[in-house]
């Protein structure tokens, strides 16, 4: 059950207060900025060790974030040409820890009892060398000795990992709460959040009302967590959006990387890439859907940490 205090969704970043540094820690090259891009203040993390220049959450490892939002939203770009770790602590109903890592140093999948290891494949599927590379479960720049770093074009992503599926697909493991997060090096990053609602970027408030989406399982992205998107411009052009695991099942090569490109209204399906499948949402959570669709900003409900 999430905590009123959660609900809809929980900006971390502003939740904890990230900027002060008391419940938070950094360590190495890591930097607020303003970015005019993005019309508000991100994160810069650089470095070439992951142990020395990363940004934690909480400060000790002894806390606890507590957070028990089914879906954690990560908004970040990975810097050109470099490599980059993010770890994320979470607690089992069995009070069991487990670590789950995902970076583009990783080359494979690997999974303990207590730690899964996801490779993060850079950039969208595309033609030549990188649709090669993708088939063989490599990535890009697989004739290189750069070979997983991410591309000089490399976009802002919207990472959504359903951490319960995450847990039961990989170790049979049921999901209690998100403990901490490390970012390691070579990032920037815009927000962090969680939320039992599946949000969907590119869709205004405005089409979910008029599209009845909310009973759909589709709600328009809130607008504090939201990409700028010019006008006359679509979101899929300008960013990347990865769920994973995707359609609620192991990925064909247990990496995290951007799926087929999303159709919109006008496009044809691409042969392989189906469409996503209706879902089908109780009352209540119509009801929590909506509430995001009517409030754009709600504000943080203090709890104790």
């Amino acid at each position: 059950v999430l905590a009123a205090w959660q609900r809809p969704y929980l900006n971390i970043f502003k939740h904890f207060r990230v900027e002060e540094w008391k419940r938070s820690a950094k360590e190495g090259d890591v930097a607020a900025l303003t970015d005019t891009r993005m019309k508000g203040t991100i994160y810069r993390i650089r470095g070439s060790n992951p142990a020395s220049s990363y940004l934690q959450l909480p400060r000790a490892g002894t806390q606890s974030l507590g957070l028990t939002g089914r879906y954690l939203y990560l908004l970040f770009r990975p810097l050109p040409r470099k490599h980059f770790l993010v770890h994320l602590d979470i607690a089992t109903e069995e009070n069991q820890v487990v670590r789950i890592s995902f970076s583009n140093l990783f080359k494979e999948f690997k999974s303990t009892a207590t730690w899964l290891q996801f490779p993060f494949v850079c950039g969208a599927a595309g033609k030549g060398t990188a649709r090669r590379g993708e088939e063989l479960g490599l990535g890009w720049h697989t004739s290189t000795k750069i070979y997983w770093a991410a591309p000089a074009d490399v976009r802002w992503t919207c990472l959504v990992l359903d951490l319960p599926s995450i847990l039961a697909l990989y170790l049979s493991r049921r999901y209690g709460h998100l403990r901490g997060v490390k970012l390691c090096c070579n990032l920037l990053v815009k927000n962090l959040c969680t939320s039992n609602l599946l949000f969907e970027p590119g869709v205004t408030f405005a089409e979910a009302r008029l599209g009845d989406l909310s009973c759909r399982g589709v709600a328009p992205m809130p607008r504090e967590l939201a990409f700028p998107v010019p006008k006359g411009e679509k979101w899929h052009n300008l960013y990347d959006y990865i769920r994973f695991p995707s359609e609620g099942a192991k990925p064909r090569h247990d990496s995290i990387q951007k799926s087929c490109p999303r159709p919109t209204a006008g496009d044809q399906e691409e042969p392989g890439c189906p469409l996503p499948q209706p879902v089908t949402l109780s009352r209540a959570v119509c009801d929590h859907l909506s509430l995001v669709q009517q409030t754009a900003s709600p504000e943080a409900v203090s709890a104790p940490w």
